[in-house]
């Protein structure tokens, strides 16, 4: 999982630009538009948009407050995409989260009651305050893309995107995701408290009336434009450049980092290097670069106290 640095702006990518494509205004427009209602916070509004439109999830850690969920519903109505809110509880089932059968004695049928994670945003709130077993059956969607009720396979609906918030703070009553678990999520984005001047702005334009953003995409275009990242060139140097970052992960004493080795238990899966070209592609895209850069691959980093993963 790529952690982003902790900065408020978005991180910066220089390569061979040209004149903005139409995937490039659309993208940039998406984000002007919630940029509309969320003041600051430029960093996580941006990467929850690239984790869209790499086909990732993303997983947002921050105090309460700082417009994490009003982000997200925001992000969602600005693409056009139904959203779903999960409010995760110690209570919490796993069929609360995928869905259920339901017997109803007056036709004497089961019927599928659906669960909220067939939306195209799903807002997992808080996640790490649901125990282990409604964690792993969120995070099966999140791989599978599908939910499996009574024997019949029900496809999500596409694009499809989770992005879990979970608040740092809190140390009682709560299930921190496992290491393995947060592998699921393309990237982890710190959130922070806004600057002074960002929380004057807040005040003014939150305080009465507030803004609503107008809806800019929609699901079509969105899958459109997810392809579109996938068709970005990545030159084999790149390419050779990133499988050398994700080793280093796994072996720094091979890399120049001997230091390392006493940080790191298990490095990077071959899901980080996926991850990692999948991410600078849609980066690439929004940045209007025709090509994929060391500076596109290099605004991730994967960290971990002692995992690393991606």
């Amino acid at each position: 999982m790529a952690e982003t640095s902790p900065g408020n702006g978005p991180a910066s990518a220089s390569g061979p630009e040209s004149t903005p494509g139409e995937p490039t205004r659309l993208l940039r427009a998406a984000l002007h538009e919630v940029s509309t209602v969320i003041v600051g916070q430029e960093r996580m509004v941006e990467r929850s948009l690239i984790a869209l439109v790499a086909q990732g999830h993303c997983l947002i850690e921050g105090v309460p407050g700082i417009a994490k969920t009003l982000a997200v519903s925001t992000l969602a109505k600005v693409t056009g995409g139904s959203f779903s809110r999960v409010q995760f509880t110690p209570d919490l089932v796993p069929s609360d989260i995928v869905g259920t059968r339901i017997y109803h004695p007056s036709t004497e049928r089961f019927d599928v009651e659906l669960g909220p994670v067939f939306a195209n945003f799903v807002l997992a709130d808080e996640i790490n305050r649901a125990p282990a077993k409604v964690q792993s059956a969120l995070l099966e969607v999140m791989a599978e893309r599908q939910v499996s009720i009574g024997g019949t396979t029900h496809p999500l609906p596409a694009p499809f995107i989770v992005i879990a918030t979970q608040n740092p703070v809190e140390s009682e009553g709560v299930y921190p995701l496992p290491e393995a678990q947060r592998d699921r999520f393309l990237m982890k984005v710190n959130v922070h408290h806004p600057k002074a001047h960002e929380e004057m702005e807040i005040l003014r334009r939150m305080s009465s009336a507030p803004p609503t953003a107008h809806q800019v995409l929609d699901p079509v275009t969105l899958g459109e434009l997810q392809a579109d990242a996938e068709r970005v060139h990545v030159h084999q140097l790149i390419a050779d450049y990133v499988v050398r970052l994700v080793m280093a992960t796994r072996e720094p004493e091979n890399h120049g980092m001997p230091d390392l080795r006493q940080a790191l238990e298990v490095g990077a899966s071959p899901r980080a290097t996926l991850g990692l070209v999948a991410a600078a592609r849609a980066l690439a895209l929004l940045r209007g670069v025709t090509t994929c850069c060391r500076t596109t691959c290099g605004c991730w980093r994967t960290t971990s106290s002692r995992t690393v993963s991606f």
